[in-house]
C-alpha cells in the first residue's frame, strides 16, 4: 500500500530476504508455496536457557504443534537436550507459513541457534521431517530451487528422494540427504 494506492509486488521472495542478516545464527532460508508461486522467506529461531521447569515455545508464522513435534524428534534422535531451552521461531516477514517443506528449515535453524554455528547464507533447505528423523520428499521442488537461483542462491540442501528425479539445476550445487543429522553435518559444517 503506498499514498497512489495499491502497488504489485513483483518479486516477493526479495522483499521477505531484503533485510537478512549475513552470517547470523539462528537464520535460514526455506521455500514456501503460495499457490504455484514459490516465495523464499527467511526463518529465525533462538534458543535460550531458562530456569523455569517448563521451558518456554513460541513459534510466529508457523504452527506450534508442528513446532513442538521437530524439537522432540530432534530430543528423541539426535540427542539434544532442549528442556532446559526455550526456543523461538519466527517466519520474517509476518508470512503464515502451513507446509511440512519447511521442517528441515525449523531443525537447522534451532540447531544453528544452540550451538551458535551459522548457516551459510546462499544455501536453501527443503524438507519434511518425520518422527523417525527421516527427511521425506516434498512437492514442486524445481520450482523452488529455480526461485533460488533467481535470488543468487548456490546451494540446496534436499531429499535424496526429490534429487534422484532431478536433473541438473545450471548454477545451483544439490546436496541430496536421508536422515536429519546428516542434513545439520552439512548446513552446519
Amino acid at each position: 500500500m503506498k499514498d497512489g494506492g495499491l502497488e504489485e509486488v513483483s518479486n516477493p521472495s526479495e522483499l521477505f530476504l531484503a533485510e537478512r542478516p549475513q552470517h547470523s545464527t539462528g537464520s535460514v532460508v526455506v521455500s514456501s508455496l503460495e499457490g504455484t508461486r514459490p516465495i523464499l522467506v527467511e526463518l529465525q529461531a533462538l534458543a535460550s536457557s531458562t530456569s523455569y521447569a517448563m521451558p518456554k515455545r513460541v513459534a510466529n508464522g508457523v504452527e506450534l504443534s508442528r513446532v513442538s513435534l521437530l524439537l522432540a524428534v530432534m530430543e528423541k534422535r539426535l540427542g539434544m537436550h532442549l528442556s532446559g531451552q526455550d526456543v523461538y521461531v519466527n517466519v520474517v516477514g509476518g508470512m503464515h507459513i502451513d507446509e511440512p517443506a519447511i521442517d528441515l528449515g525449523i531443525v537447522a535453524a534451532v540447531t544453528s541457534s544452540l550451538r551458535e554455528v551459522p548457516i551459510e547464507p546462499r544455501m536453501l533447505v527443503l524438507g519434511e521431517v518425520g518422527l523417525g528423523g527421516e527427511v521425506r520428499a516434498v512437492s514442486q521442488v524445481e520450482l523452488r530451487i529455480r526461485e533460488a537461483v533467481k535470488m543468487g542462491f548456490k546451494r540446496c540442501l534436499l531429499p535424496e528422494r526429490n534429487l534422484a528425479k532431478l536433473d541438473p539445476i545450471d548454477g545451483m550445487e544439490l546436496v541430496g540427504i536421508q536422515e536429519v543429522r546428516e542434513a545439520l553435518d552439512v548446513a552446519l559444517a
